[in-house]
């Protein structure tokens, strides 16, 4: 995990127009998206001290994603809170990477942070994202659940549920 660099726009911008990476939001990403969400990322390092990092293969310093850390926004129901999160090119789906770097985020945010909690959230259909909460120790209380503020009330994928873990 890194920062990142002006090389990763390209790969990055790929994996944010595959539908099968962003099928749980609300569209893909084009190019111009794509590079204004690496600046708000940059920006949440100069803010808050964290992000989300850029995730490469050891092996070959290929960009395959990212996993860190975020401030939630206000109109989130349990703001204030410190949301961990990933996106991870499609075809490195299914190895344990993003498992293992959220791991790192969640010890980065506890011991170095200073975080007394983190959150994960995603739609309630995202069954995959869901089973990486609870493998990172994550649990949910249902009665958390909340529709996505920036969706509208009747969008399929407005309905989210609330993943809490405690600092050990």
């Amino acid at each position: 995990m890194r920062r990142w660099r002006e090389q990763d726009r390209v790969p990055f911008a790929a994996i944010n127009a595959d539908p099968r990476v962003m099928e749980h939001f609300p569209s893909t990403l084009d190019a111009t998206q794509s590079d204004r969400l690496i600046e708000l990322i940059e920006l949440s390092f100069q803010r808050d001290g964290f992000g989300f990092w850029a995730v490469e293969l050891l092996e070959s310093g290929e960009l395959i994603g990212f996993v860190g850390l975020s401030a939630l926004a206000d109109v989130f129901p349990c703001a204030p809170a410190v949301e961990v999160g990933w996106r991870v090119a499609y075809e490195h789906w299914g190895r344990g990477l993003a498992h293992e770097a959220a791991l790192a985020c969640l010890d980065h945010g506890f011991r170095e942070v200073g975080l007394e909690e983190i959150v994960a959230l995603t739609t309630v259909g995202n069954e995959r994202s869901r089973r990486l909460m609870r493998r990172l120790g994550m649990t949910r209380d249902p009665s958390e659940d909340f529709d996505h503020p920036r969706l509208d009330p009747g969008d399929p994928l407005a309905p989210h549920v609330l993943y809490r873990i405690q600092a050990p």
